[in-house]
């Protein structure tokens, strides 16, 4: 016998009260036990190193272990698929950035997410900017010297970045077209290996972020080119910024984000938020962040949404244009 749609009703509105009360409870008992933050790329790069800063930070706070868990590939996909399978508890996250939430998104329709579909996007970490580097041991001392180089080659310049579909890789691809030279994309699966190869010579230069390529840089085998920021950073003084060098539309950073399951408790969202907040704008930690290429500012979720709303109305042209969109 069928039951009466109006009992099967009556039944769905008294669960309904007793699931949203044991979502608020487990909200207000949060952390009861270990946090898994999943790093997206491999170990070395800005991502592995935010993700293992909050992961202290948040350890101390909250009394309960928040530790770290590297699944790299695929641009941070496979990071990121890790995650939205999981319940949204607030005991997955996910590192996240420009490449995740904007970048791929766009070029790629195969990703298994959508950020606006299975992502709650609530914390910004800080902004690397992407450095085009050589090898120190290079006659290319500038970036005019960089672009003539380029237009008199004879083959395509060979450069690296951590993934297919990243911001170092789209990066290059659209800066190589409005510039006019021929590049060759080498990706790896991570910054560190990439950035070897270009101090042994094996590859010409390369667009990874500051906080990848600080250790070379100040190590001097590496040398600065120029770098995607607004202004110049106190800590890499001779390195100049795109803008100043005539390319003002390249200057915004490779940020980084938290991120987590859709539908994680609002609750939880304000005190992750509230306490990344407090952790990266720390004195301490902002001059920590600055050595290491990294801007840290503010922002609530609201203000993350649109910052990531604004960076897709810039690139979504860039990348179509650079005839980057897969099928």
């Amino acid at each position: 016998m069928t039951r009466p749609f109006g009992a099967l009703l009556a039944a769905m509105l008294f669960v309904s009260p007793g699931i949203q009360g044991i979502s608020s409870a487990a909200a207000q008992d949060w952390p009861n036990k270990p946090v898994r933050i999943v790093n997206t790329f491999a170990p070395g790069g800005a991502a592995d190193y935010l993700a293992r800063t909050i992961a202290d930070g948040l350890s101390s706070t909250f009394g309960q272990q928040f530790f770290v868990e590297t699944r790299s590939g695929a641009a941070g996909a496979i990071g990121v698929n890790s995650v939205v399978s999981t319940p949204p508890d607030g005991y997955n996250f996910v590192i996240t950035n420009i490449t995740m939430l904007v970048l791929a998104p766009i070029s790629n329709p195969r990703l298994g997410y959508h950020p606006e579909r299975d992502l709650t996007n609530l914390a910004y970490l800080g902004g690397s900017p992407v450095v085009l580097s050589v090898n120190a041991k290079s006659p290319i001392k500038s970036l005019a010297d960089f672009i003539a180089h380029g237009r008199k080659a004879g083959k395509p310049l060979t450069y690296s970045s951590s993934g297919v579909g990243s911001s170092g890789h789209l990066f290059g691809e659209t800066f190589a077209r409005k510039v006019g030279i021929k590049v060759e994309h080498v990706p790896y699966k991570g910054a560190a290996q990439g950035l070897l190869d270009l101090v042994g010579g094996h590859i010409e230069w390369s667009a990874q972020t500051v906080t990848s390529s600080a250790g070379q840089i100040r190590g001097g085998t590496l040398r600065g080119i120029a770098m995607t920021a607004k202004q110049r950073m106190p800590d890499y003084p001779d390195t100049p910024t795109f803008a100043e060098l005539g390319h003002p539309e390249f200057n915004t950073p490779i940020w980084f984000t938290l991120s987590a399951p859709k539908g994680l408790p609002q609750p939880i969202v304000d005190k992750m938020n509230g306490e990344i907040n407090k952790i990266m704008t720390a004195p301490a930690m902002v001059e920590r962040m600055q050595k290491e290429g990294m801007v840290v500012e503010a922002m609530t979720p609201a203000q993350l949404q649109q910052l990531i709303e604004t960076e897709t109305r810039f690139w979504r042209p860039a990348i179509e244009q650079a005839g980057l969109m897969q099928k």
